[in-house]
């Protein structure tokens, strides 16, 4: 076993399915990269960063992720460094060379059923035209979060009536006001001002 294998094993061997390790290794091996683990963050899941002055293509995943919601976001970011490999720098973040390469990426994982089938057929669903967030498509976000172990105990917002007051984890208070389009129209109740929030985040009713 080569030392980055090794490595790859010992960071990841908690966060993903068990089945899932080898072909992810394999990748990694394939397109070096620096994976660390962050904090949970509530404006993204993870990110990229190509290699720059001597440093390598550098990619963060937060470490409170599901193995499933890890497993994708970790392959959606390496996408973006093989689509950045293959094609250069001055292609768009999630345009047609990322979706492909996304695709093509993701096949040994849903090849070996490393997904429950019902997250998988909608995981194939989402892939033929993948967007920037798997929380784009409701039906998707709604089944990963299922597997969340320690989930915030409290109901989604889209589940709420008009005009509901609620509070979010972090204790912030808001009324909700109107779904716009996919995410919804609150008025945060301490400084009168709008904000919208995605349908699936969970928060208690007040």
């Amino acid at each position: 076993m080569s030392e980055s294998t090794l490595v790859y094993k010992n960071i990841l061997s908690k966060y993903v399915p068990a089945n899932a390790l080898e072909p992810l290794i394999e990748l990694l091996c394939k397109y070096p990269v620096h994976i660390r683990i962050s904090k949970a963050r509530r404006t993204k899941l993870g990110d990229y960063r190509p290699a720059q002055k001597g440093r390598p293509h550098q990619i963060s995943i937060n470490h409170d992720l599901n193995q499933y919601s890890f497993l994708i976001t970790l392959v959606h970011e390496m996408a973006h460094l093989v689509a950045f490999e293959k094609y250069g720098r001055y292609i768009k973040p999630h345009g047609i060379e990322w979706k492909t390469t996304y695709r093509s990426l993701m096949e040994p994982f849903m090849e070996l059923a490393v997904f429950p089938e019902e997250l998988k057929l909608e995981l194939m669903k989402f892939l033929k035209n993948a967007k920037a967030s798997t929380f784009s498509s409701t039906n998707l976000g709604r089944l990963i979060k299922q597997y969340d172990e320690d989930s915030f105990a409290g109901i989604t917002v889209e589940e709420l009536p008009a005009n509901t007051c609620f509070r979010t984890e972090n204790g912030k208070e808001f009324r909700l006001i109107e779904k716009r389009r996919r995410r919804y129209k609150c008025l945060n109740l301490s400084n009168n001002k709008y904000y919208l929030f995605d349908p699936l985040v969970q928060v208690t009713p007040i």
